[in-house]
Protein backbone atom coordinates (compact mmCIF):
# COMPACT_ATOMS: atom_id res chain seq x y z
CA UNK A 1 0.00 0.00 0.00
CA UNK A 2 3.07 2.33 -0.33
CA UNK A 3 2.48 5.94 -2.29
CA UNK A 4 3.23 5.04 -5.94
CA UNK A 5 5.72 7.93 -7.20
CA UNK A 6 3.49 9.21 -10.03
CA UNK A 7 0.90 10.34 -7.02
CA UNK A 8 3.76 12.38 -5.38
CA UNK A 9 2.44 15.35 -6.95
CA UNK A 10 -0.88 14.77 -5.33
CA UNK A 11 -2.93 16.96 -3.14
CA UNK A 12 -2.52 15.98 0.73
CA UNK A 13 -5.96 15.59 1.97
CA UNK A 14 -7.20 14.62 4.83
CA UNK A 15 -10.18 12.70 5.65
CA UNK A 16 -11.45 13.78 9.27
CA UNK A 17 -13.50 11.72 10.09
CA UNK A 18 -14.40 8.03 8.74
CA UNK A 19 -15.22 4.75 10.28
CA UNK A 20 -12.93 2.59 8.15
CA UNK A 21 -12.74 -0.48 11.20
CA UNK A 22 -16.20 -1.40 10.31
CA UNK A 23 -17.05 -4.85 9.56
CA UNK A 24 -18.11 -3.31 5.92
CA UNK A 25 -14.53 -2.76 4.63
CA UNK A 26 -13.31 -6.66 6.03
CA UNK A 27 -13.45 -7.70 2.48
CA UNK A 28 -11.37 -5.25 0.98
CA UNK A 29 -9.69 -2.47 3.58
CA UNK A 30 -6.52 -2.88 1.93
CA UNK A 31 -7.71 -2.11 -1.00
CA UNK A 32 -10.07 1.18 0.11
CA UNK A 33 -6.93 2.06 1.44
CA UNK A 34 -4.63 1.91 -1.22
CA UNK A 35 -7.41 3.86 -3.39
CA UNK A 36 -7.59 6.61 -0.68
CA UNK A 37 -3.70 7.75 -0.94
CA UNK A 38 -3.93 6.99 -5.35
CA UNK A 39 -6.93 9.79 -4.53
CA UNK A 40 -4.43 11.95 -2.74
CA UNK A 41 -5.19 11.21 1.17
CA UNK A 42 -2.54 12.00 3.18
CA UNK A 43 -4.20 10.61 6.73
CA UNK A 44 -7.15 9.80 8.23
CA UNK A 45 -9.17 9.86 11.72
CA UNK A 46 -11.43 6.87 12.75
CA UNK A 47 -13.60 7.90 15.87
CA UNK A 48 -15.07 4.96 17.96
CA UNK A 49 -18.87 4.40 18.11
CA UNK A 50 -18.78 1.92 21.60
CA UNK A 51 -16.27 0.62 23.68
CA UNK A 52 -15.50 -2.13 21.13
CA UNK A 53 -14.85 0.22 17.70
CA UNK A 54 -12.75 2.44 19.91
CA UNK A 55 -10.09 -0.56 20.24
CA UNK A 56 -10.35 -1.75 16.64
CA UNK A 57 -9.81 1.93 15.66
CA UNK A 58 -6.78 1.85 17.66
CA UNK A 59 -5.57 -1.73 16.42
CA UNK A 60 -5.71 -0.24 12.58
CA UNK A 61 -3.99 2.84 13.61
CA UNK A 62 -1.38 1.04 14.83
CA UNK A 63 -1.66 -1.22 11.72
CA UNK A 64 -1.42 1.43 9.30
CA UNK A 65 0.58 4.56 8.83
CA UNK A 66 -1.44 7.71 8.71
CA UNK A 67 -4.45 6.18 10.50
CA UNK A 68 -5.38 7.84 13.32
CA UNK A 69 -7.97 6.84 16.52
CA UNK A 70 -10.62 8.90 18.25
CA UNK A 71 -12.49 6.98 21.09
CA UNK A 72 -15.75 7.16 22.12
CA UNK A 73 -19.51 6.46 22.99
CA UNK A 74 -21.85 7.63 19.93
CA UNK A 75 -24.98 8.53 21.11
CA UNK A 76 -26.87 5.65 19.81
CA UNK A 77 -24.76 3.32 21.85
CA UNK A 78 -25.23 4.68 25.36
CA UNK A 79 -27.82 2.76 26.34
CA UNK A 80 -26.01 0.92 28.50
CA UNK A 81 -23.63 3.62 29.05
CA UNK A 82 -21.87 3.22 33.08
CA UNK A 83 -18.84 5.10 35.05
CA UNK A 84 -17.02 2.06 34.15
CA UNK A 85 -17.01 3.03 30.60
CA UNK A 86 -15.02 6.50 31.21
CA UNK A 87 -12.32 4.22 32.94
CA UNK A 88 -12.25 1.88 29.87
CA UNK A 89 -12.23 5.04 27.54
CA UNK A 90 -9.37 7.04 29.22
CA UNK A 91 -7.54 3.95 29.34
CA UNK A 92 -7.91 3.76 25.44
CA UNK A 93 -7.45 7.55 25.06
CA UNK A 94 -3.71 6.65 26.24
CA UNK A 95 -3.28 4.48 23.80
CA UNK A 96 -0.52 5.75 20.61
CA UNK A 97 -2.38 6.93 17.82
CA UNK A 98 -5.12 8.33 19.83
CA UNK A 99 -6.29 11.90 19.00
CA UNK A 100 -9.74 12.96 20.14
CA UNK A 101 -12.90 11.77 21.97
CA UNK A 102 -15.77 10.62 19.77
CA UNK A 103 -17.90 10.29 18.39
CA UNK A 104 -19.80 11.80 20.73
CA UNK A 105 -23.15 13.81 21.17
CA UNK A 106 -26.68 13.55 20.92
CA UNK A 107 -29.32 11.96 18.18
CA UNK A 108 -33.06 12.32 18.65
CA UNK A 109 -33.75 10.67 15.24
CA UNK A 110 -33.06 7.48 16.45
CA UNK A 111 -35.29 6.67 19.40
CA UNK A 112 -33.38 3.63 20.84
CA UNK A 113 -31.79 5.74 23.51
CA UNK A 114 -33.35 8.06 25.67
CA UNK A 115 -32.29 11.35 25.72
CA UNK A 116 -31.42 11.37 29.47
CA UNK A 117 -29.08 8.78 29.17
CA UNK A 118 -27.16 10.17 25.87
CA UNK A 119 -26.83 13.41 27.84
CA UNK A 120 -25.43 11.58 30.55
CA UNK A 121 -22.96 9.52 28.45
CA UNK A 122 -22.33 13.16 26.90
CA UNK A 123 -21.33 15.11 29.38
CA UNK A 124 -19.52 12.64 30.82
CA UNK A 125 -17.30 12.33 27.83
CA UNK A 126 -16.70 15.71 27.74
CA UNK A 127 -15.57 16.25 31.11
CA UNK A 128 -13.17 13.35 30.29
CA UNK A 129 -11.63 15.07 27.24
CA UNK A 130 -11.44 18.09 29.43
CA UNK A 131 -9.50 16.38 31.80
CA UNK A 132 -7.37 14.21 28.90
CA UNK A 133 -6.78 17.79 27.00
CA UNK A 134 -7.99 15.91 23.34
CA UNK A 135 -10.36 17.41 20.95
CA UNK A 136 -14.09 16.44 21.06
CA UNK A 137 -16.14 15.17 17.76
CA UNK A 138 -19.23 15.64 18.15
CA UNK A 139 -22.64 13.66 16.32
CA UNK A 140 -25.57 16.01 16.11
CA UNK A 141 -28.72 14.83 14.81
CA UNK A 142 -32.00 15.99 15.24
CA UNK A 143 -30.60 17.56 18.00
CA UNK A 144 -28.57 21.12 17.76
CA UNK A 145 -30.43 23.10 20.32
CA UNK A 146 -29.90 20.30 22.64
CA UNK A 147 -25.98 19.80 21.64
CA UNK A 148 -25.43 23.55 21.75
CA UNK A 149 -26.78 24.20 25.28
CA UNK A 150 -24.75 21.44 26.39
CA UNK A 151 -21.68 22.76 24.47
CA UNK A 152 -22.58 26.22 25.55
CA UNK A 153 -22.52 25.57 29.61
CA UNK A 154 -19.24 23.27 28.92
CA UNK A 155 -16.94 25.76 27.32
CA UNK A 156 -18.07 28.57 29.98
CA UNK A 157 -17.50 25.88 33.13
CA UNK A 158 -14.50 25.55 35.63
CA UNK A 159 -13.01 22.39 34.19
CA UNK A 160 -12.92 23.19 30.69
CA UNK A 161 -11.29 26.86 31.64
CA UNK A 162 -8.69 25.69 33.41
CA UNK A 163 -8.06 22.35 31.09
CA UNK A 164 -5.15 21.88 28.81
CA UNK A 165 -7.81 21.57 26.49
CA UNK A 166 -8.79 25.28 26.81
CA UNK A 167 -5.22 25.92 25.08
CA UNK A 168 -4.99 24.07 22.47
CA UNK A 169 -6.03 25.82 18.98
CA UNK A 170 -9.58 23.76 19.05
CA UNK A 171 -11.76 22.18 21.20
CA UNK A 172 -14.10 20.26 19.23
CA UNK A 173 -15.48 19.57 15.39
CA UNK A 174 -19.47 19.95 14.74
CA UNK A 175 -18.94 16.83 12.31
CA UNK A 176 -21.50 16.57 9.20
CA UNK A 177 -22.58 20.20 9.94
CA UNK A 178 -26.19 20.57 10.01
CA UNK A 179 -26.45 24.17 11.88
CA UNK A 180 -27.05 27.73 10.38
CA UNK A 181 -25.07 30.37 10.12
CA UNK A 182 -25.46 31.27 13.78
CA UNK A 183 -24.53 28.43 15.21
CA UNK A 184 -21.38 28.21 13.18
CA UNK A 185 -20.82 31.76 14.12
CA UNK A 186 -21.43 30.73 18.49
CA UNK A 187 -19.43 27.46 17.22
CA UNK A 188 -16.26 29.26 16.51
CA UNK A 189 -16.53 31.00 19.91
CA UNK A 190 -16.34 28.27 21.70
CA UNK A 191 -13.27 27.36 19.72
CA UNK A 192 -14.60 25.05 17.33
CA UNK A 193 -14.45 23.66 13.67
CA UNK A 194 -16.92 22.60 11.12
CA UNK A 195 -16.64 19.18 9.59
CA UNK A 196 -18.50 18.86 6.42
CA UNK A 197 -18.63 15.77 3.48
CA UNK A 198 -20.84 13.92 0.99
CA UNK A 199 -23.90 16.22 1.65
CA UNK A 200 -22.56 19.19 0.11
CA UNK A 201 -22.55 17.28 -3.14
CA UNK A 202 -25.96 16.21 -3.13
CA UNK A 203 -28.26 17.59 -5.96
CA UNK A 204 -30.78 18.35 -3.34
CA UNK A 205 -28.89 19.70 -0.86
CA UNK A 206 -29.74 23.50 -1.60
CA UNK A 207 -29.58 25.50 1.93
CA UNK A 208 -26.52 23.72 2.83
CA UNK A 209 -24.50 24.22 -0.32
CA UNK A 210 -26.23 28.32 0.25
CA UNK A 211 -24.73 27.90 3.58
CA UNK A 212 -20.94 26.79 2.12
CA UNK A 213 -19.73 30.22 1.10
CA UNK A 214 -20.74 31.68 4.57
CA UNK A 215 -18.80 29.65 6.81
CA UNK A 216 -14.95 30.39 7.52
CA UNK A 217 -12.84 28.19 5.34
CA UNK A 218 -10.05 28.44 8.02
CA UNK A 219 -12.28 26.77 10.61
CA UNK A 220 -13.64 23.50 8.02
CA UNK A 221 -11.95 19.88 7.84
CA UNK A 222 -13.08 17.78 4.95
CA UNK A 223 -14.12 14.13 5.88
CA UNK A 224 -16.63 11.27 4.43
CA UNK A 225 -18.02 9.48 7.41
CA UNK A 226 -17.30 6.51 5.31
CA UNK A 227 -19.78 4.06 4.68
CA UNK A 228 -22.11 6.39 5.45
CA UNK A 229 -23.14 9.99 4.17
CA UNK A 230 -21.37 8.88 0.07
CA UNK A 231 -20.99 11.99 -2.05
CA UNK A 232 -22.63 12.25 -5.70
CA UNK A 233 -22.20 10.59 -8.02
CA UNK A 234 -22.17 7.19 -6.24
CA UNK A 235 -24.88 7.92 -3.35
CA UNK A 236 -26.81 4.91 -2.48
CA UNK A 237 -23.11 3.07 -2.66
CA UNK A 238 -20.56 2.17 0.52
CA UNK A 239 -18.71 5.33 1.39
CA UNK A 240 -14.91 5.39 1.20
CA UNK A 241 -12.15 7.82 2.14
CA UNK A 242 -11.15 8.24 -1.31
CA UNK A 243 -14.30 10.45 -1.95
CA UNK A 244 -13.02 12.98 -0.12
CA UNK A 245 -11.74 14.07 -3.30
CA UNK A 246 -15.50 14.63 -4.28
CA UNK A 247 -16.13 16.47 -1.28
CA UNK A 248 -13.19 18.91 -1.96
CA UNK A 249 -14.01 19.49 -5.16
CA UNK A 250 -17.77 20.54 -4.57
CA UNK A 251 -16.48 22.79 -2.06
CA UNK A 252 -13.77 24.46 -4.38
CA UNK A 253 -17.29 25.11 -6.50
CA UNK A 254 -18.86 26.59 -3.75
CA UNK A 255 -16.69 29.01 -2.29
CA UNK A 256 -15.48 29.67 -6.11
CA UNK A 257 -11.74 28.73 -5.36
CA UNK A 258 -9.02 26.55 -6.74
CA UNK A 259 -9.47 22.81 -5.59
CA UNK A 260 -5.80 23.73 -3.96
CA UNK A 261 -7.10 26.49 -2.01
CA UNK A 262 -9.39 24.40 -0.28
CA UNK A 263 -7.02 21.16 0.43
CA UNK A 264 -4.63 23.50 2.05
CA UNK A 265 -6.91 25.19 4.19
CA UNK A 266 -8.75 22.16 5.44
CA UNK A 267 -5.12 19.64 5.92
CA UNK A 268 -4.14 22.78 7.83
CA UNK A 269 -7.31 22.95 9.87
CA UNK A 270 -6.89 18.81 10.22
CA UNK A 271 -3.66 18.78 11.00
CA UNK A 272 -3.39 21.55 13.94
CA UNK A 273 -7.51 19.61 15.43
CA UNK A 274 -5.46 16.88 15.60
CA UNK A 275 -1.88 17.86 16.83
CA UNK A 276 -0.74 15.92 13.54
CA UNK A 277 3.32 16.11 12.44
CA UNK A 278 4.38 16.17 8.73
CA UNK A 279 5.37 12.97 9.02
CA UNK A 280 2.00 11.77 10.03
CA UNK A 281 0.70 12.22 6.67
CA UNK A 282 1.81 9.03 5.45
CA UNK A 283 -1.06 7.12 4.69
CA UNK A 284 -0.25 3.90 3.85
CA UNK A 285 3.22 4.04 3.46
CA UNK A 286 5.06 0.86 4.71
CA UNK A 287 8.15 2.07 5.73
CA UNK A 288 9.18 0.78 9.29
CA UNK A 289 11.63 3.30 9.62
CA UNK A 290 9.22 6.35 9.05
CA UNK A 291 6.69 4.90 11.60
CA UNK A 292 9.14 4.59 14.21
CA UNK A 293 10.20 8.22 13.58
CA UNK A 294 6.34 9.72 13.71
CA UNK A 295 6.42 7.87 16.89
CA UNK A 296 9.59 9.14 18.30
CA UNK A 297 8.23 12.82 17.50
CA UNK A 298 5.03 12.07 19.16
CA UNK A 299 6.57 10.65 22.31
CA UNK A 300 8.40 13.17 22.92
CA UNK A 301 6.35 16.39 21.82
CA UNK A 302 3.03 17.02 24.02
CA UNK A 303 -0.43 16.86 22.19
CA UNK A 304 -0.71 19.95 23.53
CA UNK A 305 2.30 22.22 21.66
CA UNK A 306 1.47 23.35 18.24
CA UNK A 307 1.94 21.19 15.67
CA UNK A 308 3.93 22.18 12.13
CA UNK A 309 1.56 23.38 9.55
CA UNK A 310 0.45 20.54 7.26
Amino acid sequence: MGQNPENAELPQLVDSHCHLDLDLFDGDREDVIARAVTAGVRALVNPGIDLAHSRSAIALARRVPGVFAAVGIHPTSSGEFAQADIDSLRTLASEQGVVAIGEIGLDYYWKDVPPARQQAAFEAQLALAAELGLPVIIHSRDANDAVAATLRAWVAGTHFRTSALARRPYAGVLHAYSGDAALAEEAYGWGFVLGLGGPVTFRNAHALQALVPVLRLDRLMLETDAPYLTPHPHRGKRNEPAYVALVCGALGQLYALPEAEVVAATTAVAATFYALQAADLQLGQPDSEKRRARDTVHESTSRNAAPIAA
